[in-house]
């Protein structure tokens, strides 16, 4: 791997040296699912979704106790580009509606008893223009990322992860163009609802930051401190902390699977703690997962952000977990086994 700025050497290490996943868990749950009311594997990805909570909760009974919803809230520089049809105040704007309930993700937590959890960086303080200088230097970077690791305290036993930012779209297809080729074009969608004019700005951008940085661009944490933003670095921290204390991850769409784009591209084990949560319709989601070899649990036609397909999963997670756990055995119910 290239050289790194010393600023990012203890972040590849945490995302070099994994913990591996409960193989004694799952067997623990196969067994008891072997027993339940229901011929083997009829709940499909539902029967999924439990061994995955065991696997990386490392428990052979799961649970979901204190399921959390993060949403990370950044500013970037790239909207003086005219690539995003909102202005930068709606950021803060859409967190004071988070908190007071108003938005979708609030609601749907609200609703199916999931902790809702946002994080403000630095809204007052854009990042760099990308087609101009770089998003963050390496430190703030860094301590972005370490920020990040913090936002997992308080003993969750899943963790979601979404965002909020005007532009953010722009420069999660900057990092995927950088980590897989090609030009903006191929990767920028229409965001909050831009025009025709305004997604060739955008695919415009993304080509003048690539080339702007252009020799920088060599190792995944350096694509993220030109490319990215706070809130992207700071999801990456969230999931490497997850991945060390034990916390299965589920990840929302286009933005916040950047950071884990991020992660793999260092360390493609890095991320097999985490659940792609759906394939959004915003760019070529269904291409980026493709690349690092995931799936999304829910294909519904969402682009929303602010972590509702995560969220969306989270619930899947509950309902799976609660059938687990109450469905009768054919023992208990009296119920003929197979043959």
């Amino acid at each position: 791997m290239p050289a790194l700025s010393p600023a990012f050497a203890d972040i590849v290490d945490l995302l070099v040296a994994v913990p591996e996943g409960d193989e004694a868990a799952v067997a623990a749950v196969r067994q008891r699912d072997a027993h339940l009311t229901k011929p083997a594997g009829s709940l499909g990805r539902l029967e999924e979704l439990v061994e995955f909570l065991a696997r990386w909760q490392h428990r052979p009974e799961p649970r979901l106790d204190n399921p959390m919803v993060t949403i990370f809230a950044g500013n970037h520089g790239v909207t003086d580009q005219g690539i995003s049809a909102y202005p930068r105040a709606v950021t803060a704007q859409m967190v004071a509606n988070f908190t007071d309930g108003g938005a979708a993700i609030s609601q749907i937590c609200a609703l199916h008893e999931l902790n809702l959890r946002v994080f403000e960086l630095a809204l007052e303080l854009p990042t760099g223009d990308i087609t101009l200088e770089p998003a963050l230097d390496d430190q703030m970077c860094a301590a972005t990322i370490a920020y990040g690791m913090e936002a997992v305290a308080g003993k969750p036993d899943l963790v979601c992860i979404g965002e909020m930012g005007i532009g953010n779209t722009t420069v999660a297809a900057a990092i995927y163009a950088a980590l897989y080729g090609g030009k903006g074009a191929d990767w920028a969608g229409r965001g909050t609802g831009l025009d025709d004019a305004g997604l060739r700005r955008k695919g415009d951008a993304v080509d003048r930051a690539l080339a702007r940085h252009h020799g920088e661009l060599d190792h995944p944490l350096a694509i993220l401190a030109r490319l990215g933003g706070r809130e992207i670095a700071a999801m990456l921290g969230a999931l490497v902390a997850a991945r060390h204390q034990k916390i299965p991850v589920i990840v929302d769409g286009y933005v916040a699977t950047a950071a884990a784009a991020i992660a793999h591209a260092v360390n493609p084990a890095s991320i097999n703690h985490c659940l792609f949560a759906h394939v959004s319709a915003e760019g070529d989601h269904a291409r980026v997962l493709e690349r690092m070899g995931q799936s999304g649990l829910l294909d519904l036609g969402m682009r929303l952000g602010e972590g509702t397909g995560a969220a969306l999963a989270a619930v899947l997670a509950k309902t799976a977990l609660h059938l687990h756990r109450n469905m009768a055995t054919f023992e208990s119910a009296s119920i003929s086994g197979k043959e």
